[in-house]
């Protein structure tokens, strides 16, 4: 068995994801590539991993390599976590070039004319990843955690439709943290279900596991109350202002909160506001779910989401990684296991191509969805009789993603133009090329292939 990290190079992800393998039973003693563009990154991981498996005596084959084609040589499972260039800088070009043209956006990384922009961006380099893998590797399982997710993987299912394509995403553990509190019910006897679109999906059922009893009437008559006392971006902020120092995240590393980082808080307003107008509740606990939506702009949290992104900054620039630990961390390798052992379990939200799975989304659109995880693969779960007025939402940006693959795939700058006329966040068209044009110019390196 051979496993492909792919931008293993950085620790957050490299450690993590290492720690995962090790954790697992069924990969016990298989061969581990490590991938990476920066050749001294990958020396310190590669030579941390080694240090590791002496220590804990587990018998591993490890090795690293810049060369892709090199690392794709005989993998059963390639993993990939990247972003290209400086990343600050460019999600700062993403944000603020639209802004000087009169488009105003939530974020700007995943939706938005930003979020077309990282994707034309990083697409492009997945896409030249998994044609190597097919030309080399074509039977391995390629899961992604890059974004934008939904652009990324409905470009890659578009290209290559045999790909065994997979996009991961972990922000619907946020349901495992928000409703046993909220309902006071363990967690192991709730089972919820989500669908819809990445960083775009809502919860549609929760039952209780032993009754079978509908819990969603519940949810929706305590969840106002639960937000309410939920920390909010701005309360995290005014402490940091007042003290320099994000007191939360050290209580939760002692176990005195629920909160899973400092960065992670819920803008309650857009929560709210699509609990009471559509009576769902979002399962994002930050505003990305605002990024697709051209009236969210009214509703945000946008002080909050200002000094989240100059705290996250912040915080990353000073985390100090880990190292390697026994545990698991994200889910990509309990799918794996799940494959290898035939265990038939259903995995809370995978990205797969759509083929009816939410009947009234296009079929070649990537959607969000539960799945069966079983020797056949990763089996998406269809989701019937999602609510009209949610569907209205989700189909109203499903044009922006059938464009942006059109111009990652064929390199047109008009499909890139077109992508943002479609798109439900851009509210004028008279300087668009221009827009477009700067932004081209600026990452003449990345988007310089679109003519």
């Amino acid at each position: 068995m051979k496993i492909v990290l792919v931008g293993a190079g950085s620790i957050q992800f490299g450690y993590g994801t290492l720690g995962d393998i090790f954790n697992s039973t069924l990969l016990k003693g298989c061969e581990i590539t490590l991938l990476d563009i920066n050749a001294t990154a990958l020396e310190v991981v590669l030579k941390t991993t080694k240090e590791f498996l002496q220590k804990h005596k587990l018998s591993y084959t490890v090795n690293a390599t810049t060369d892709r084609r090199e690392a794709f040589q005989g993998a059963d499972f390639i993993i990939s976590s990247i972003e290209v260039g400086n990343r600050f800088q460019l999600w700062d070009e993403d944000w603020k070039i639209p802004l000087q043209y009169g488009v105003h956006q939530v974020y700007g990384e995943n939706g938005g004319p930003g979020g077309v922009f990282h994707s034309l961006r990083i697409g492009k380099v997945i896409l030249d990843i998994v044609k190597d893998a097919m030309e080399i590797c074509p039977n391995a399982w390629i899961f992604n955690y890059s974004n934008p997710m939904t652009a990324i993987c409905t470009t890659v299912k578009r290209a290559y439709p045999e790909a065994k394509f997979v996009g991961m995403c972990h922000e619907i553990g946020w349901l495992g943290r928000w409703l046993p509190r909220m309902l006071n019910r363990k967690h192991e006897d709730l089972h919820y279900r989500a669908a819809g679109l990445n960083h775009f999906s809502c919860m549609i059922t929760l039952t209780d596991r032993k009754s079978g009893m509908d819990l969603y009437p519940e949810v929706l008559q305590k969840a106002e109350a639960f937000f309410e006392r939920e920390p909010g971006y701005s309360d995290l902020f005014d402490e940091y202002r007042r003290t320099g120092t994000l007191s939360a995240a050290e209580k939760f590393d002692k176990g005195e909160t629920n909160l899973k980082s400092a960065y992670e808080f819920t803008d309650r307003r857009l929560v709210q506001f699509m609990l009471k107008n559509y009576q769902l509740l979002p399962i994002t606990t930050d505003s990305h779910f605002g990024e697709y939506l051209s009236w969210a702009w009214d509703v945000v949290d946008h002080r909050g989401i200002l000094d989240f992104y100059d705290v996250y900054k912040i915080m990353l620039s000073q985390e100090v990684p880990h190292g390697i630990r026994l545990e698991t961390s994200e889910r990509v390798i309990p799918i794996i296991d799940g494959i290898l052992g035939n265990t038939n379990y259903e995995e809370a939200a995978v990205n797969v191509q759509n083929l009816g799975l939410i009947e009234d989304l296009p079929s070649w659109l990537v959607v969000e969805v539960p799945a069966l995880i079983n020797k056949s693969g990763v089996n998406g779960i269809k989701m019937p009789d999602l609510p009209k007025g949610y569907l209205g939402l989700l189909r109203g940006y499903t044009s922006v993603y059938d464009l942006t693959a059109e111009a990652i795939i064929h390199e047109k700058r008009e499909y890139a133009i077109q992508a943002l006329l479609a798109n439900p966040v851009v509210h004028q068209a008279s300087h668009l090329e221009a827009m477009v044009d700067r932004v081209i110019s600026k990452q003449q390196k990345w988007l310089g292939y679109l003519k």
